[in-house]
């Protein structure tokens, strides 16, 4: 018996087989192997055209198949994974009418602006726990502005995997979860969120019907079951965002839970039991997976976008050709904490969330021709961007999270020592490395959701621990030191 995950990102489509006893990963791919195309029109547009999704998913899955041997009719759920923020639309025969405003999509900015100030900041804190922002609706209002001939045509909207669900099932069906990432969900009445709707003049018949994150949300058509080799009739019994479904992959579900990846940019991701929200709106607030109108399960979302690509940016200009992150993290570790008295503003990748959406770039000071060099300065970036972790963890806290245990997958920056040692000690979190992914999760999700698991902790008492990372008590002196003087620079 095995349970099939889809990840469905902007770079790629992962699939991944789990047998459901064991929990052990038993296949796993992705498609395509060079980075799917993102269209860019203009500056600050980025969209995917739908259909490449399912080309990939279809070809990820036919190798997780063959690697494997199995039969479909041994798959008994199918979870999925998305890149959020996403915006889909078909008409009444289910064709999609334009290709999907990805997450990275700027250009619906200034419509969630007006949005916030017409409905009033504090409502929509409030009520949405965000500002309306450059998330799905506001990418919506852009379109009805903007492409008339096409809004017109509009039957229902969808997230990313909204649209994978409906390829599997024929149906349209939604999440809170969902929901509340597109800022449609209204925290405070349980409900979609009227005021957006009236204020945008969206009409309601646009919102799939709404589903739990863990059940029966739908079961694979006949055209897919011959499209993918899967028994007509296996049920999709999970969907979630990809940061959500991260935070599922490392058994985060309660609150002060905490989980963290540090790719080209960077999230810090934590369970909140109350309904809270950041009032400058430098963290974003959505419902967590297991979140029920019963019990609050809040994900707050930090997300640094000038992480990785610092770290990756260095290994470019700095050091010598040929020279890999692995010996970067070692030529790291020869430069003492604090990297000699240089700090590094990691921000040169855009706005930043944490700063207000303010662009102030990267910036390196306090460089000392006489005795610095570049151990230095790769230590210095390692601990540039964890100090912004830090900062922006801070808010979190305010917000009322108690951070103790940060879960990571062991890849990207969680596999340099200084910057998960430097993470742990600042923090003073206790960091837990496990061997997961968006996939896995996903299909551990549906595992749950077809009751095949009875709860979270037989999902993932499989999960592999790979290594825990104590704070250090004995430098703490240097690590604050290093901290307070990076933020001196920050505010600068």
């Amino acid at each position: 018996m095995y349970l099939l995950g889809f990840d469905v990102g902007s770079s790629s489509v992962k699939a991944c087989l789990v047998e459901a006893e064991s929990g052990k990963i038993v296949a796993q791919d992705f498609f395509p192997k060079v980075e799917m195309q993102i269209i860019a029109k203009k500056p600050g547009w980025a969209e995917q055209e739908p259909e490449s999704w399912w080309m990939n998913l279809k070809l990820a899955h036919e190798s997780v198949l063959s690697q494997t041997g199995i039969n479909g009719d041994e798959i008994k759920a199918i979870g999925i994974s998305w890149q959020m923020h996403g915006l889909v639309l078909v008409n009444k025969n289910k064709q999609v009418l334009r290709p999907a405003i990805i997450w990275c999509d700027s250009r619906a900015v200034p419509y969630g602006e007006k949005a916030c100030a017409a409905i009033g900041k504090e409502q929509c804190l409030s009520h949405l726990l965000n500002s309306p922002g450059n998330f799905t609706a506001a990418k919506l209002a852009w379109v009805k502005e903007n492409e008339p001939q096409v809004y017109e045509q509009i039957a229902q909207l969808m997230l990313p995997g909204d649209y994978i669900g409906m390829r599997l099932t024929g149906d349209v069906v939604t999440t809170v979860e969902g929901l509340s990432e597109g800022i449609f969900w209204d925290f405070k009445g349980n409900c979609l969120s009227e005021e957006v709707m009236q204020y945008f003049g969206f009409d309601e018949s646009f919102i799939p019907e709404i589903k739990p994150t863990f059940g029966i949300q739908g079961v694979v058509s006949a055209e897919a079951a011959k499209e993918l080799g899967l028994k007509e009739g296996t049920p999709v019994c999970y969907r979630a965002g990809d940061q959500p479904n991260n935070a599922l992959s490392l058994n985060v579900f309660n609150p002060g839970e905490i989980a963290s990846t540090a790719g080209t940019s960077g999230v810090v991701y934590g369970v909140l039991g109350q309904v809270n929200y950041d009032p400058l709106s430098r963290v974003n607030t959505f419902a967590h997976v297991n979140h029920t109108e019963e019990q609050t399960r809040l994900g707050v979302l930090l997300c640094i976008n000038g992480t990785g690509i610092l770290n990756s940016w260095m290994k470019r200009n700095i050091v010598s050709t040929g020279l890999s992150y692995n010996d970067m993290n070692t030529l790291a570790s020869q430069s003492p904490i604090g990297s000699k008295g240089i700090s590094i503003i990691p921000f040169g990748n855009g706005a930043e969330r944490i700063l207000e959406n303010k662009e102030i770039g990267c910036s390196i000071h306090g460089i000392n021709f006489n005795i610095h060099s570049q151990p230095d300065l790769l230590r210095a970036a390692q601990e540039g961007i964890v100090f912004s972790f830090q900062y922006g963890m801070e808010i979190m806290k305010e917000m009322g999270m108690d951070i103790r245990i940060i879960r990571a997958g062991n890849a990207n920056m969680f596999l340099s020592p200084v910057f998960r040692q430097t993470l742990a000690s600042i923090s003073g979190a206790t960091i837990e490395l496990y061997d997961t992914d968006g996939a896995a999760g996903a299909a551990k999700g549906a595992g749950i959701g077809a009751g095949i698991y009875k709860d979270n902790k037989e999902a993932f008492a499989s999960l592999e621990k790979l290594a825990v990372i104590q704070p250090e008590t004995e430098n703490q002196t240097e690590y604050r030191e290093a901290y307070e003087r990076w933020k001196v620079f920050l505010k600068k």
